[in-house]
């Protein structure tokens, strides 16, 4: 019984020093991750060119190719650790006090050195707010079986951002804000209202792939007929600033059900 007990005594005692152990070390690597943090706080030029790259102020990283919102950035050993609308990493080979080396998105080599001033005028920090765009009125008129149908599409700006990663100059990757729109569509006949809806890019996300899904918005509808199946219109889903996109086909049957569908 006196073995049983020893041995008990000694498995405890391991156990505790292992996790006394393991928490200082956790604390230990806390305290450089702060130190690290800490040395990274000015303004850091480019050695080959002198001219500033980046601002460091407090959890913010600001870039002097973006007037746009900072980033915000943390430290975990060697890793410098972007957080945007995506987790990105950046393996730290150098930092001293006045020296900072990283390897870019892209596998470059940059070597940075602290300026002598933190009053370089750039990185500051803007307030994104939504284009103040007009809504769009667009609309088209079909006959069908001798009756008059006008199919309208309203392209109204919304305040939903949408964040588009793009790689800057620095070779780093930042988002890009955008903001998406709302689509309400509407089909009369004569003066009586036949269908109206609210459309959004999230109706269609059965169907589009949800990483082009999430980075793009819904850019323009167009009324394309009447026939007997229904009401037809042709919506694009777009990435911004770019020409890849997606047209999705409408169709608005007798009994007013929707349904989708991606076009050939």
């Amino acid at each position: 019984m006196r073995k049983v007990l020893l041995a008990a005594l000694f498995a405890f005692l391991v156990t505790a020093c292992a996790e006394n152990r393991n928490k200082q070390d956790g604390q230990a690597q806390n305290e450089r991750n702060q130190l690290a943090k800490q040395q990274l706080q000015g303004i850091w030029v480019d050695e080959n060119t002198e001219l500033p790259m980046l601002k460091i102020a407090g959890d913010s990283i600001y870039l002097a190719s973006q007037v746009n919102t900072p980033f915000r950035f943390s430290i975990s050993g060697d890793t410098l650790i972007a957080h945007s609308s995506e987790r990105v990493t950046y393996r730290i080979t150098k930092l001293e006090p006045h020296v900072f080396q990283f390897y870019t998105s892209q596998g470059d080599l940059i070597t940075l050195h602290k300026s002598d001033t933190d009053t370089i005028p750039f990185g500051y920090q803007t307030v994104i707010e939504p284009v103040q765009k007009e809504v769009i009125e667009k609309d088209s008129v079909f006959f069908y079986q001798g009756n008059r149908y006008r199919g309208y599409a309203y392209i109204n700006p919304s305040s939903k951002k949408v964040y588009h990663p793009v790689v800057t100059e620095e070779g780093m990757i930042v988002d890009n804000v955008f903001f998406d729109n709302i689509i309400h569509i509407c089909v009369f006949q004569s003066k009586q209202r036949l269908y109206a809806k609210d459309i959004n890019k999230e109706m269609f996300e059965n169907i589009i792939p949800a990483d082009f899904l999430k980075m793009a918005i819904l850019s323009d509808m167009s009324f394309m007929g009447v026939d007997s199946d229904g009401y037809h219109y042709q919506a694009t889903v777009s990435m911004p600033d770019e020409l890849s996109c997606y047209y999705v086909t409408i169709l608005i049957d007798r009994q007013n059900n929707i349904s989708f569908k991606l076009k050939e």
